[in-house]
């Protein structure tokens, strides 16, 4: 089976998931995407793993493009046209096209579809949640191309149920388990420390909460922030908090630390992705607080490197990955009270972290590079199936 997969943009933890992909189908596989929006890091590392099989356009045009919030969804317009898109595709003479989204570079693969019969996956990242200030005329456009769609290739439940009772596509078209992060690799940087936390190496002393990621509105610091600070008013000295990450809310946190008096937070700035699983082995507890996401990739990560996780219900991710009270929990950052609360069960439980690192270091080897590529191949397979009928 010859699988082309559109997507202009992506991170590191795509490239074992294509690579994987492209094993599974005896590399019979291209991955187009943008030289202009993908990292020159990145490039090297999906062209030293696929060879001819990544290709790369440049040149890409922005017919319509308006700031986006912050990082919030549906907050902005971004219409681009590729040259050479369509010439790409055909070249990879593809039997199946997986293509990133609704939007973007779609509208290409929906004309194979539509005028070539070429089966047609959509990856789908969303969630009922991310896509609740959707527009009509965004929704519209959805519901059309799901007409078109063979099979989508989702994240998870979350993703799942939007994609079924939202954009009504039948339930036995979708497959789950799409996304994951480089968790392998992750792992095996973190061996050494992941060893001592299951040792209990963390009882008796002060837990170190993490947090990764851009600090931005959007991952609901100020929120978490406003539950360390009741936490630490009543219990000082009892944990350390770790914000590893850099953005445009960095001033106005650290003016709010200044301010509220917190104690025991640090903004140790921006990390390269090669460099992130350092922190990871220097903490006891990963923290995730968005208000928005669909897969937030440091909860496997972390998870990988043997971390309990406070994650976010807002967070995609957690019906498939945070189990409540075995490797972590979840909350709502909204509820500062709450959260502190949760600070303090994690200070006083600290001697069970060890043993829920230990399940979250389980329940991740099932959302592996491998384990995505294969939930994409069952989506081309139906994708190819329904075609034929």
């Amino acid at each position: 089976m010859r699988v082309t997969w559109v997507n202009p943009a992506f991170s590191e933890y795509r490239v074992p998931v294509y690579a994987a992909l492209s094993r599974l189908v005896d590399g019979d596989f291209t991955i187009i995407f943008s030289r202009e929006r993908v990292s020159s890091a990145v490039q090297a590392k999906i062209d030293g793993a696929l060879g001819k099989g990544a290709v790369g356009l440049s040149g890409e045009l922005k017919l319509r493009s308006t700031a986006r919030l912050e990082g919030f969804a549906n907050k902005g317009i971004h219409i681009p046209y590729q040259p050479g898109l369509l010439a790409a595709i055909a070249a990879s003479r593809p039997e199946v096209i997986v293509s990133e989204g609704f939007f973007q570079w779609t509208p290409a693969s929906l004309l194979f579809r539509i005028f070539k019969r070429v089966p047609l996956v959509i990856a789908y990242e969303r969630t009922a949640h991310t896509e609740r200030n959707a527009g009509m005329l965004r929704f519209r456009y959805r519901r059309l191309v799901s007409r078109f769609t063979d099979a989508v290739a989702c994240n998870g439940i979350l993703s799942k149920e939007y994609c079924i009772n939202q954009l009504g596509i039948a339930a036995s078209r979708v497959v789950t388990g799409a996304m994951a992060a480089d968790t392998e690799a992750m792992a095996r940087q973190c061996s050494a420390k992941a060893t001592d936390r299951l040792a209990g190496g963390t009882v008796g002393k002060q837990p170190v909460f993490l947090y990764v990621g851009r600090l931005i509105r959007l991952k609901g610091l100020q929120e978490m922030l406003k539950g360390w600070s009741l936490f630490s008013s009543k219990e000082q000295n009892a944990g350390s908090l770790v914000l590893v990450g850099d953005g445009p809310e960095r001033g106005p946190l650290e003016n709010m630390v200044r301010d509220l008096r917190l104690r025991d937070v640090t903004f140790a700035g921006r990390c390269a992705y090669d460099a992130i699983a350092g922190h990871y082995a220097a903490a006891d507890v990963l923290v995730m607080p968005t208000l928005e996401d669909n897969w937030s990739l440091v909860v496997p990560e972390a998870m990988a490197c043997g971390l309990p996780i406070l994650c976010s219900r807002y967070n995609g991710c957690w019906p498939e990955l945070v189990k409540q009270d075995i490797n972590g929990w979840v909350f709502d950052p909204f509820d500062a009270p709450a959260t502190a609360e949760l600070f303090h069960t994690v200070c006083r439980g600290r001697e069970r972290l060890a043993e829920m690192g230990g399940r979250s270091r389980q329940i991740v080897q099932d959302h592996t590079p491998q384990h995505a590529a294969q939930a994409v191949l069952r989506a081309c397979e139906l994708a190819v199936g329904r075609a034929l009928v």
